[in-house]
């Protein structure tokens, strides 16, 4: 089924606005890692680029504006949210429904060819330490030489202490910027629950939500432990503030 245009820049617009309650700084967060892309991408004909947990594509539809020879693929395990980013966005952008870290997800894709770059941003930390692990791996492998990983998340710092010390440095920031003024994500779904336009999408959803969130999340040193083993040679931080970071991993 297709949305209409405007109900879908509607529900994208009102997405915006609710993640901005739980991204420090997300717009400087999703410029760094565009900058990363097109930097590590630059000289490439059309390379191409994964955005992993895309929800309905606002970090991908900004790297197709910035790169717009780039082939921009949206991956996400949510069929509303890939049909709201595909009614809103057009066809910038590529659309695959896929559970990331699912046996096969990757050749689900059908991508044909190596992988230039893959980002990610406030997604992959519901994966647990080991499917987190299987997933670099797999990006690895799928990765041309001289590709990047870049992974935009929250990411707990070593040192407990210190990490508890940027969690609120984080927090008092967004304070500062009213983060804490939008919409959260349980009052999202239910407004998008009472869209009769949305009814068969959600009908659709199911049993395709996205996985529970398995926690225990490595820490960013435990990050670069599985960045490293899964075969990418440089790793480190490029952009922080509190415990908001941009990881990026060269391969």
């Amino acid at each position: 089924m297709s949305i209409s245009t405007l109900t879908a820049a509607r529900w994208v617009e009102r997405w915006e606005c609710q993640q901005q309650r739980y991204a420090v700084d997300r717009e400087e967060r999703f410029t760094v890692i565009a900058d990363v892309v097109e930097h590590v991408t630059l000289g490439r004909p059309a390379p191409l680029v994964l955005d992993l947990g895309s929800g309905p594509g606002a970090l991908a539809a900004r790297l197709a504006r910035r790169m717009p020879a780039a082939d921009v693929l949206a991956v996400d395990a949510d069929p509303l949210l890939l049909e709201l980013g595909s009614s809103h966005y057009g066809p910038a952008l590529r659309y695959v429904e896929a559970e990331i870290g699912a046996p096969g997800w990757l050749d689900g894709l059908a991508l044909g060819r190596p992988v230039d770059a893959a980002v990610s941003t406030t997604a992959l930390h519901y994966l647990g330490e080991a499917a987190l692990g299987r997933v670099y791996g797999d990006l690895a492998r799928q990765m041309r030489p001289g590709g990047v990983l870049v992974n935009g998340d929250h990411i707990a710092l070593d040192a407990a202490r210190v990490s508890a010390l940027s969690v609120e440095i984080g927090r008092r920031h967004a304070e500062r910027e009213l983060a804490f003024t939008h919409e959260d994500w349980e009052s999202w779904w239910s407004g998008a629950a009472a869209d009769p336009e949305l009814a068969p999408l959600l009908a659709r959803r199911g049993s395709h939500r996205h996985p529970p969130c398995e926690g225990n999340a490595p820490t960013l040193s435990g990050h670069v432990a599985l960045l490293r083993e899964a075969g990418f040679a440089q790793v480190g931080t490029v952009w922080q503030y509190g415990n908001s970071h941009v990881l990026a991993a060269l391969r």
